[in-house]
């Protein structure tokens, strides 16, 4: 078996990202009406949130619930997330076209399954401060690698090339900043990668780090740019412009 090390922060660091995570989930089904769009964006809120508990829980034990169950329960969450954000990319850019949806989905049910219930999908896990230690099989490893960078990357091309071909703003800017949900990912994963490779064999640590800033991103600029609704940037601009009339 092989050892993969996840780079992890402390637990109350991840419980603290799950409070955020859950919270955003929360304010997401009350500031907006529920439809296809939102569902989605509070379902990749919750996965990403039960991510965050899981790993806490391979820490601290909680609910009379083994490690290795907590584990097994964070890798279907994190698995899901890929489907779940190419299905709002295609319901953002209102495309009807269901074939890589479906193919997304499919590949993410076969991978939750294996880890779910295989034997050797997940044999151990153990917490050492900052990071969880899961022993895995080596080939689901590689495999496990090529779909999650497969599908984050797809969804990201997907994401640009859309946004382009849209004549409806909100449609296009709710896109992109979609795009620079998944390179939340992408980027600071890539980078752990380059500068050191079996890091590669841990692609769902990219939740211990990185996934509140996709939580950010859906529910302050992907949300409010699809609803026509002022982002978090822009926010940002206004404030940084009255300051700057202030000292001015």
């Amino acid at each position: 078996m092989k050892v993969n090390r996840l780079s992890c922060f402390s637990p109350p660091v991840m419980i603290a990202t799950f409070g955020v995570e859950i919270a955003l989930a929360f304010y997401v089904t009350w500031k907006y009406k529920l439809n296809p769009i939102t569902r989605l964006a509070t379902a990749i809120l919750f996965f990403l949130a039960v991510f965050q508990l899981a790993e806490y829980n391979v820490c601290e034990g909680s609910f009379g619930i083994d490690s290795l169950s907590w584990s097994r329960l964070g890798y279907v969450a994190i698995t899901m997330l890929p489907p779940l954000g190419f299905h709002l990319a295609s319901r953002l850019a209102s495309d009807r076209r269901t074939g890589l949806v479906t193919s997304a989905y499919v590949s993410a049910g076969m991978f939750a399954t294996f880890f779910m219930f295989s034997g050797a999908g997940l044999t151990a896990s153990a917490c050492l401060g900052n990071y969880v230690i899961f022993s895995t099989a080596p080939l689901a490893t590689s495999l496990y690698a090529a779909y999650y960078y497969g599908w984050l990357i797809l969804g990201t091309i997907y994401c640009l090339v859309m946004a382009a071909r849209q004549s409806q703003h909100n449609r296009a800017g709710a896109l992109r900043a979609l795009a620079l949900g998944y390179l939340a990912f992408i980027v600071p994963t890539t980078a752990a990668n380059l500068i050191n490779p079996a890091t590669l064999a841990g692609i769902p640590s990219i939740m211990c780090g990185f996934a509140v800033l996709l939580a950010i991103i859906l529910a302050g600029e992907v949300l409010p740019s699809y609803y026509n609704q002022p982002t978090l940037s822009s926010l940002q601009q206004k404030i940084a412009g009255i300051y700057g009339k202030i000292s001015g």
